[in-house]
């Protein structure tokens, strides 16, 4: 009776059990035993082109060299396999993308919001943070903020921002010129010097600030120790007179 309800054209009877969800594709590379297809394109330890041989004999061979066959190009017709050690293999694409990792810089955007009519000493404030932000190596984007009758004097935030601009030009460079962001004025200020240099920089004076402390301890407790006054000598403990009577 089920099959003449579904039996009309165009109609599939699917199954009522849930198929289950395959694994993740593993990325691993087929080497030895796991490489299945009838023959491969062998390429020898050196890097030397061997040629198109039966999976069996490429085996025996890695065998005889005590090598593991290790399919490089799986996709290609038929599949690259190359001799080499696996272990040592893994191991130094392991070394490779952790040095990768170590050697990644992140760009950072550090923000400095000024206003149009900022005075002298907020702005030499404000100024050495985009300092010590473009020493370490990190953009600036610097935001003047426009409030009031302010909107109707952009030139105010144009050229305060030149004016930052010129006074850090040692440290970094104008990366996005200033431009009007509705009731803002944005400029971008990129460094001259890269993350990891700056990050060189930094690491080697604080090891000389450090070595210039340790030598102010030494030296002062040099001082200390020369000034110091020196402690008294023991006298030398009185002995009994010979001419006494012992049973005195």
């Amino acid at each position: 009776m089920v099959e003449a309800l579904f039996s009309f054209p165009g109609f599939r009877l699917r199954s009522l059990t849930t198929r289950p969800h395959g694994g993740p594709i593993s990325t691993e590379l087929r080497i030895n035993d796991r490489i299945r297809v009838p023959e491969v394109r062998l390429v020898g330890p050196n890097g030397e082109t061997v040629g198109i041989v039966p999976t069996d004999q490429a085996l025996k061979l890695a065998q005889e060299a005590d090598l593991d066959l290790v399919e490089v190009a799986p996709t290609a017709r038929p599949p690259v396999c190359k001799l080499m050690d696996y272990g040592k293999f893994k191991y130094e694409n392991a070394q490779k993308a952790r040095e990768a990792r170590r050697n990644q810089t992140n760009v950072i955007i550090k923000e400095m919001k000024l206003r149009p009519k900022i005075d002298a000493h907020d702005y030499e404030t404000k100024k050495g943070h985009v300092v010590r932000f473009l020493k370490a190596g990190d953009k600036v984007k610097i935001t003047i903020m426009f409030r009031g009758r302010e909107q109707h004097r952009p030139e105010l935030g144009f050229r305060l921002l030149q004016r930052l601009a010129e006074d850090v030009t040692d440290l970094g460079f104008v990366e996005s010129s200033p431009k009007q962001d509705g009731r803002n004025m944005i400029m971008v200020l990129g460094p001259h010097k890269k993350k990891s240099e700056a990050k060189i920089e930094v690491q080697a004076a604080k090891a000389e600030r450090a070595a210039e402390r340790a030598a102010e301890r030494e030296a002062e407790h040099a001082e200390r120790t020369a000034t110091a006054p020196t402690a008294p000598q023991d006298k030398k403990p009185r002995r009994r007179s010979e001419n006494l009577d012992p049973d005195m």
